[in-house]
């Protein structure tokens, strides 16, 4: 079974960019994340915004900025090797 998408603060948790859920959603009701989906780009203000494989997400975090495109939905919070395979960097 493969999920076609996934909350946004779901998957930068699961994809181990945030500590908590709680810190995800924090980001995104804060602005602070940017995705392009189908060429468009916007800036995510709910947490509940959805996510699918293909997308780009831009974000700042540590003060550098990180770019990422969208692999996977992955099913939990796993080792950082099962995170890295949810997303792909992007220069």
């Amino acid at each position: 079974m493969s999920v076609e998408s996934c909350r946004i603060d779901v998957w930068l948790w699961r994809a181990r960019f945030a500590k908590t859920r709680s810190l995800a959603a924090a980001l995104v009701e804060k602005g602070a994340i940017r995705l392009s989906h189908n060429g468009v780009q916007t800036r995510l203000d709910k947490p509940s915004r959805s996510v699918h494989p293909g997308d780009e997400v831009l974000f700042a975090q540590g003060g550098r900025l990180i770019a990422v495109r969208v692999l996977q939905m992955g099913e939990r919070r796993g080792p950082p090797e099962e995170a890295r395979a949810l997303y792909e960097a992007l220069d």
